[in-house]
């Protein structure tokens, strides 16, 4: 069997080489979490190197698993939000040792795992009205254009007004404003792999003018420190604990939404949303599944859909082969860490940063004259990058729309599973906030 007949490229309009091109590009938008990921975990005391070995192999195992068996161009890692709630709520806030909050995240995965198999996740994702998924793909977009400025450095953090303007001057920003014309240029002229063209030509420039340390090529994988220091070493000892669970309960929550979101949001960009269902969607929800429980037993955080995703998605990629390019280069990574280094946030920022401008497309097709659908869509849109959660920002959306529905006496606009997701937000940010 070919290639083509596997992932049906022509069906789908899209060939190899784009696709290739297409996982290259998500994999250098997403590259970052191979080291910011250990970077927050070991301040929890675990080893950064382990966390490195397993923040790889739980990517490759996830974006794998959504390629060979959804036939789907979105990627999976740990991910950016549950790792700081990891590290910084329950390992620094709640003393929870790191090895009791792997348990959490485990029990989490594996309930994930059984709410997918049996149609419970799928139902969820498919009750959400046609409203709330079109914000959620405008609110991603929002949420990744916040990454991008404040990865560009042209947002910076502020006592007086939370956000301001950064310093205009320094080459972060210079930079990355070229890679962001850069785009638009080649993509105004269908210049195929315009945003890697952008990202590299970037990359080289900083390299060039010494603003990015080039420390090499190769590096040998230390997976035998991942196997002494992280690899199952989850302690289920407390959990019968009321904070224990609650964790777990909150992992499984936010992870649960985190990923439907960006699924949605992603598909909806790239066209894949058949009457605005995802087919397929139950071995889609699989994947970040089993990447949570792999990656809890090899030693790191929640994995979840990548909104990154949509770079490579941008840049053509439309099956399942772009993730398994993904899956490829993040094993590939293991040996090649000093050259992944290399690749600075401000190149891949102006990639972020087209990609919000495709998402937010999605709000004009809302029906703006409805206040009970407008509104919802608004509060959805805004709350993710104003919380810095894609899951807060569902989760107003779900209690917006409910609450809206019943003041205006619109029950049967109002599905009971959205009633119930918007209860159980309610439980979650009243009690395990």
């Amino acid at each position: 069997m070919t290639l083509e007949t596997f992932f049906k490229l022509r069906e789908h309009g899209t060939s190899v080489k784009t696709e290739i091109i297409a996982g290259v590009t998500t994999f250098l938008t997403m590259a970052y979490i191979i080291f910011v990921n250990p970077a927050i975990l070991g301040e929890t005391g675990m080893n950064v190197s382990a966390v490195f070995v397993a923040t790889c192999l739980a990517a490759a195992l996830g974006s794998a698993v959504m390629g060979l068996a959804a036939n789907y161009p979105i990627a999976i890692a740990p991910g950016m939000g549950l790792n700081a709630y990891f590290t910084y709520t329950v390992c620094l806030n709640m003393h929870l040792p790191w090895q009791q909050a792997l348990a959490t995240v485990l029990l989490s995965g594996v309930l994930f795992l059984i709410v997918s198999v049996v149609k419970v996740r799928e139902l969820i994702v498919n009750a959400i009205p046609r409203t709330l998924k079109l914000a959620i793909a405008a609110g991603i977009g929002l949420f990744l254009a916040l990454v991008a400025l404040k990865s560009a450095g042209l947002v910076t953090g502020s006592g007086a007004t939370l956000v301001t303007l950064g310093d205009v001057k320094t080459h972060e920003v210079l930079l990355a404003t070229l890679g962001f014309f850069l785009i638009l240029a080649l993509e105004y002229r269908r210049v195929p792999g315009a945003i890697i063209i952008s990202v590299l030509t970037v990359t080289a420039l900083s390299i060039w003018l010494d603003y990015t340390e080039f420390k090499g090529v190769f590096a040998a994988p230390p997976l035998t420190v991942m196997a002494r220091e992280t690899l199952l070493r989850a302690d289920f000892s407390n959990w019968l604990n009321a904070g224990f669970l609650g964790v777990t309960f909150t992992f499984l929550l936010v992870s649960l939404f985190d990923t439907t979101g960006t699924l949605i949001g992603v598909a909806h960009t790239a066209g894949l949303l058949r009457d605005g269902k995802l087919p397929r969607l139950k071995r889609a929800l699989l994947a970040d599944s089993l990447a949570t429980v792999g990656g809890a037993a090899c030693g790191t955080s929640p994995c979840t859909s990548y909104i990154e995703s949509s770079a490579g998605t941008a840049a053509g990629g439309r099956t399942g082969l772009t993730c398994v390019v993904v899956a490829l280069l993040f094993i590939v990574a293991l040996w090649f860490s000093p050259l992944a280094a290399a690749i600075p946030a401000f190149a891949t920022a102006p990639a972020l940063c087209y990609v919000a401008i495709l998402m937010m497309r999605s709000l004009a097709d809302i029906d703006w004259r409805d206040l009970t659908e407008s509104a919802p869509a608004v509060i959805t849109a805004v709350g993710m990058p104003f919380t810095y959660s894609i899951a807060d920002g569902i989760a107003f959306g779900f209690i917006t729309f409910s609450v809206g529905k019943i003041l205006t006496g619109r029950f049967k606009d109002l599905p009971l599973t959205v009633v119930f997701i918007a209860l159980l937000w309610a439980v979650k940010f009243v009690c395990f906030n």
